[in-house]
Parts: C-alpha cells; structure tokens; sequence
C-alpha cells in the first residue's frame, strides 16, 4: 500500500509543479490529477479485496479444522472398535483354551 501512496504524492508533487509553469501545464495538472485520483481508487479497491480475502482466511481454516478434527474421531472410533473387537476374540480363545487345559484326558 505504501508504493500507491507514494505514486499519489508524486503525482501530486507533478501536478503542482507543471500547474506552476504555465499555461500549457494545465492540460498536464489535470492528466497528472486524474491519475492520482484513479490510482487512490485503485487502492481502495485493492484494500478492500484484501480485507475480503483475510476475512475468509479464518473461515475456511475453521473449515479445515473441524473436518481433520471429525476424520480423526471417526479413526479414533474405529480403532477403538477394532481393539474391542480384537480383545473379544483374543478373550474367547483364552477361555477355550482354558476349558480344553481343564477338560479331563481321555
């Protein structure tokens, strides 16, 4: 932004300048503020775009955020019914296993 406003004041300086010289220079003053005056609208324009912008940073990051945060649940969840699953089963053959060890020989 500080590039623009220093295009301004140059513009302006120029404006002033050839304003002084003479007659001829008035042509030059109002091209010089004209393009000063665009260059500030230009400004305001590209402000304001950046302002959109940074307010829609916060947004979609949010956005992110909260999807990783839902994907990881969702693994959480599913590893923890795996582990439960594979307890289950590891718990059944030890109880097998313990009948069989206990079952008297034929």
């Amino acid at each position: 932004m500080q590039p623009r406003l220093l295009i301004t004041l140059t513009a302006l300086a120029v404006a002033t300048t050839l304003v002084a010289c003479g007659k001829e220079s008035t042509t030059a003053a109002d091209a010089a503020k004209k393009a000063a005056a665009e260059a500030a609208d230009k400004s305001k324009v590209a402000a304001t775009k950046a302002a959109e912008a940074a307010k829609e940073a916060p947004k979609e990051a949010a956005g992110a955020t909260a999807d990783a945060a839902s994907k990881s649940a969702d693994a959480a969840k599913d590893a923890t019914a795996k582990a439960a699953d594979d307890t289950k089963d590891a718990a059944t053959k030890a109880v097998e296993a313990a009948n069989a060890a206990a079952a008297p020989k034929k």
